[in-house]
């Protein structure tokens, strides 16, 4: 690794500032906010959703630093990346507080918590979804292959399904989707489609988990739950054949799962 002089932190100093105070300025901004939601809590998951594609654009914020440090100084800014990472997290709490965290749950379960989102159209759930993909991306890739927190961003990707999943108003979503008329039909096709492969990959994601590192029950039981909401989307589209594969996978996944707890392989 080259010596880092002087000069270059200063470089580096003065390029990241700008990007520093923006983030400064959003927290105090979330501050404000969260401190009126406290006092009044009308219009509260409104002000969640907002609050939430703030989180994930200081994400980006910080992937730029690290951008920056790398650029500049030759050496990842492990600092920018892990203030990355948690802020990504209050990016999804924010958001399973407004629509749950439920993984497999029918959809009757949180259907009380979309309602109070229901002038959010369509389009605009789908880009929050997207944007979080990618600021998720973002930063796993900046942290690269060899990182501690592979396995941990297993969590971060399932729970970043969920709430993708439950964003949506299924009963709605599924009748635009049925619809090729309705000026919303691709949005549903797109949304739709982005829901089943981030499920199908963190069910996928929690089975590698427990195989390869953790051997924690809880964590192919997870894979399983994914298996099991992707299954329900899937029947909510008419894909029976495709349903009928997942449920087969489930089964797959759960006799293995009791052939392992009987062998006192975790708990």
């Amino acid at each position: 690794m080259a010596k880092v002089t002087a000069e270059s932190r200063e470089a580096f100093s003065a390029k990241m500032q700008p990007y520093k105070d923006s983030i400064d300025k959003i927290f105090e901004k979330e501050k404000n906010i969260t401190a009126l939601m406290a006092k009044d809590k009308a219009g509260n998951s409104y002000k969640r959703m907002l609050l939430a594609e703030d989180m994930i654009y200081i994400t980006t914020l910080y992937v730029l630093i690290n951008n920056l440090s790398v650029e500049i100084l030759s050496m990842k800014n492990m600092d920018a990346l892990n203030e990355g990472r948690k802020t990504l997290y209050k990016a999804i709490i924010y958001l399973e507080e407004t629509v749950s965290n439920l993984i497999d749950a029918p959809y009757s379960e949180y259907e009380d918590k979309l309602a109070e989102i229901s002038n959010i159209p369509l389009n605009k759930r789908y880009e929050l979804t997207r944007k979080l993909g990618l600021a998720i991306r973002l930063i796993i890739d900046a942290y690269g292959d060899n990182t501690k927190w592979r396995w941990s961003f297993t969590e971060l990707q399932g729970r970043f399904a969920t709430v993708a999943k439950n964003m949506i108003d299924m009963k709605a979503a599924t009748k635009i989707y049925f619809d090729p008329r309705n000026p919303d039909y691709d949005t549903a096709v797109y949304y739709f489609r982005l829901i089943k492969k981030l499920l199908g990959e963190s069910a996928d994601g929690y089975r590698d988990r427990y195989e390869l590192s953790t051997r924690r029950l809880d964590d192919i039981r997870l894979g399983i739950n994914y298996l099991i909401a992707l299954r329900r989307v899937q029947i909510a589209l008419s894909e029976t054949e495709d349903a009928e594969e997942t449920k087969k996978k489930a089964v797959v996944w759960k006799s293995k799962m009791d052939t392992d707890q009987k062998k006192g392989i975790s708990n």
